[in-house]
């Protein structure tokens, strides 16, 4: 694992279960700094293997750690953070799950603002993204609406980020070694 050196743009993304959240978390803690766990999930008491599920990502971290529950607002939790910050958003699909609402005019000014105050930011931020473009075309529209804009967001976060890791299988391949970037524009 590499220590993270002053400011950096982190994107972790993987399929379910592989171990994407694990790794981001490594990275955080290796950071040096005050650590700030960005949660986009919204509890739901109703729904109990939802809630385990958010029981055991927080299980996981340190108690140094502090957690903040931001569902919608990311550019604006990101702009507010200090140098002295390392944010660990997790994750970028839930988030954009929680906007899917949005028309097309409203998302692309709501993603043009988190964009932009990632490039310009002062702390380190560490975002965590779900792959799922690899399977099937989902049969119903809001299902190919989702991924196709969760599949946007992290091409351009991805375009922007000073490292890029997939995990899969358990394992972490470093991208921006392996790998050669594309433009940052998404079709």
């Amino acid at each position: 694992m590499t220590e993270i050196s002053s400011r950096q743009v982190i994107l972790v993304t993987g399929p379910a279960r592989s171990g994407k959240s694990e790794w981001a978390e490594s990275l955080a803690e290796a950071s040096g700094k005050s650590v700030i766990y960005i949660a986009t999930a919204q509890k739901d008491p109703n729904d109990s293997e939802w809630m385990a599920r958010i029981a055991q990502h927080a299980q996981r971290r340190p108690s140094s750690w502090q957690t903040w529950e931001v569902p919608i607002n990311l550019a604006v939790t990101i702009k507010e953070a200090n140098s002295c910050s390392c944010l660990l958003v997790d994750s970028l699909g839930t988030w954009v799950a929680n906007l899917l609402e949005s028309d097309p005019t409203q998302w692309e000014k709501i993603l043009k603002e988190l964009l932009e105050t990632v490039e310009n930011c002062n702390c380190d931020v560490i975002f965590v993204a779900e792959e799922t473009g690899w399977g099937v075309v989902p049969a119903y529209p809001s299902g190919r609406h989702f991924r196709d804009r969760l599949g946007c967001v992290v091409r351009q976060v991805g375009a922007i980020a000073n490292l890029t890791y997939l995990v899969t299988a358990g394992h972490v391949l470093n991208l921006s070694q392996l790998g050669t970037a594309l433009n940052k524009k998404c079709n």
